[in-house]
């Protein structure tokens, strides 16, 4: 038999315990160091757009651009991780989203905007590797502890994702009397974090999860047409539940890109500095992050329908506070962190339940094919959220956010009352 530290050998039950410790402490680690990647492009994009671009009307392409270049990514890396497992294809994702974040400061100093939207894409990847991590600590997570199980990574990018945007400042001055400008610094940062992060898995991931979830069940279909975008779309039809799921995930993720994007801006209007916009965005990831396990627990324990109830209403008290806060630098903080909490109760539960939802052999196609579509609809969210604000404000923003949810509450209840 293949030792259980080489992929893909069937673990005794006895040694499954271990490896399910080793397998989410390698995933955390990989989140922390993802987490302090990504804010940074969160909360610089839309201010690096405007300096860039010369206009204020364009600041949202940016973030959109990389919420795209995440959902372009989906497919092909679930492509790649139902062929060869997770491990291949989170190191190529972290790989990308380097380079992306190089080639984000190659356009900052030469003032390309297309340049910089391709660096955004790019630059991506490394949230593609972040959602990705959270399937890949289900695969071998006992089903009633899957929900745990997914939020214990998320809440790993806590750590990263706090301290994440308030290195921008000093990443920033780091350059200070140099050819890169000094908003685009902190994405050399970037770069390299993902450059550490790619090692750490690809050197610690073993064995691989989903490689080692299919050993566990060899009496399924594991033939490349059992694991194809078709057979995804065909199980996604076939489950009112896997529907439900894919509804909350997309419409949780576009209502929180889409206001978060923008609120740096709203917050340049009322005169913020970056330092405060800095603290803003880390309060918002806390929210995002920090209660994950919180919301995992409550999906175990009371329902994934409860927790998509909860979501709804979550990002709707969100949308109020923000929407409504004006020069309120504190009222918007708090929307902010409550946006991210409901993100946080929508993901969890819509994850667990998509898990549950769809049998084993096509479970990653249908995991690339909802990380495609809640990064599509978000960056779509993205990219109108941008002209929302340009043309009438950050509060319509927030009224067209709520508006969003209301057919992803409708689901929920109907879920609720036929089960």
């Amino acid at each position: 038999m293949t030792s259980t530290l080489d992929a893909p050998g069937i673990p005794t039950p006895e040694a499954l315990p271990a490896l399910r410790r080793r397998t989410n402490a390698v995933l955390i680690a990989s989140q922390i160091l993802g987490g302090l990647g990504v804010p940074i492009g969160i909360a610089l994009a839309p201010v690096l757009a405007t300096e860039v671009s010369g206009t204020e009307a364009l600041s949202g392409l940016a973030p959109t651009a990389s919420v795209a270049g995440t959902a372009l990514l989906s497919l092909p890396l679930a492509a790649l991780m139902t062929a060869r497992g997770r491990r291949p294809g989170l190191v190529l994702a972290y790989l990308i989203g380097a380079l992306g974040a190089g080639l984000v400061v190659l356009a900052s100093a030469v003032s390309s905007f297309p340049l910089l939207l391709l660096g955004m894409a790019a630059f991506g990847a490394g949230s593609s590797a972040n959602l990705q991590a959270r399937f890949a600590a289900a695969d071998l997570a006992e089903p009633d502890r899957r929900g745990r199980a997914i939020s214990h990574v998320i809440w790993a990018t806590t750590i990263g994702s706090v301290l994440g945007p308030n290195i921008a400042a000093p990443a920033s001055r780091a350059f200070a009397g140099t050819a890169i400008p000094e908003k685009a610094g902190p994405f050399l940062f970037a770069a390299g974090i993902f450059a550490v992060a790619a090692v750490v898995v690809a050197v610690l991931l073993r064995p691989d999860p989903l490689l080692t979830a299919r050993a566990l069940a060899p009496q399924e279909d594991h033939s490349a047409r059992s694991r194809s975008l078709k057979a995804a779309v065909a199980a996604v039809s076939a489950s009112p539940m896997a529907r439900l799921a894919l509804v909350t995930v997309a419409v949780s993720h576009t209502v929180m890109v889409s206001i978060m994007v923008m609120t740096p801006v709203d917050l340049g209007h009322h005169g913020a500095s970056l330092q405060l916009v800095g603290l803003v965005i880390s309060g918002h990831i806390a929210g995002m992050y920090a209660f994950s396990p919180v919301m995992g627990w409550l999906s175990d324990r009371f329902g994934r329908l409860a927790v998509i109830g909860l979501a709804v209403g979550l990002l709707a008290c969100a949308a109020l506070l923000a929407g409504t806060a004006g020069a309120s630098h504190g009222r918007t903080a708090a929307g902010l962190f409550v946006l991210g909490l409901g993100w946080s109760a929508g993901l969890v539960a819509g994850s667990a339940l998509l898990t549950d939802s769809v049998a084993g052999p096509a479970r990653a196609a249908v995991q690339g094919l909802s990380d495609l579509t809640m990064n599509t609809a978000a960056g779509i969210g993205g990219a109108l959220a941008g002209l929302i604000v340009a043309r009438a404000s950050y509060g319509w923003l927030n009224l067209v956010g709520v508006c969003v949810l209301l057919p992803m509450g409708g689901l929920a209840i109907r879920g609720a009352v036929k089960t």
